[in-house]
């Protein structure tokens, strides 16, 4: 059976939960769309999680890796399109690493685009009525360094497609009036994205507006 990576992180900035942290857990060994799904857990730290992220892909080889951070504040789910090739962290990372205008790969390209059909997971999740919209910026802290590391080690891994998916935080850890999702929703919409990448191998071609 093929697998599909899905990463999340370790609770970081003092909060005690990361919802992308459950869902990598909650989906690990479920089987989606006739693939075998492995989540796994990513330091929130510059250059380790990249260690650990290597790793996981010579360890189970997957066809398609989908990489999770929260993203505090938005209201959607939001998969990100591109990937820059910077590190310029406006807080340290957990174990206390603040890297300020740093190359994630020295001599590497600026950016990367994502492989996910963004625009269809996106489409998708509207018809179901789960909030979503292609992001065009991943940051500058680790959520966008795993994402451009991915990419970067995707290049030798031939037919191997990947990307990143932010999300919002759930109403547990955010101030009364601040913009959440329930964790359940989230599971179940991560499972939906999944299987619209792997059948959809040709992207929308569509302004975001026109994506119901």
């Amino acid at each position: 059976m093929k697998t599909v990576l899905i990463t999340g992180f370790e609770p970081f900035g003092g909060d005690p939960i990361n919802p992308s942290r459950e869902i990598a857990r909650a989906l690990d060994g479920r089987a989606l769309a006739g693939r075998r799904i492995v989540g796994a857990v990513l330091p929130c730290v510059f250059d380790v999680s990249l260690v650990e992220l290597r790793r996981l892909l010579r360890q189970h080889r997957p066809e398609l890796v989908v990489c999770l951070g929260l993203a505090a504040g938005r209201a959607e789910i939001t998969p990100e399109r591109i990937a820059i090739n910077l590190d310029d962290a406006r807080m340290p990372d957990n174990a206390g690493f603040q890297p300020i205008d740093r190359p994630v790969v020295r001599g590497g390209p600026a950016a990367h685009w994502s492989t996910l059909p963004v625009k269809a997971i996106v489409a998708d999740l509207r018809q179901r009525g789960v909030p979503a919209s292609v992001s065009q910026t991943a940051g500058t802290f680790v959520c966008n360094h795993v994402f451009f590391g991915l990419m970067q080690a995707l290049r030798r891994r031939r037919g191997v497609r990947g990307g990143f998916v932010h999300l919002p935080g759930v109403p547990e850890q955010v101030k009364p009036g601040q913009p959440s999702l329930p964790l359940a929703t989230m599971i179940e919409a991560v499972g939906w994205l999944i299987e619209v990448a792997i059948r959809t191998r040709r992207d929308l071609r569509a302004a975001g507006g026109d994506l119901h």
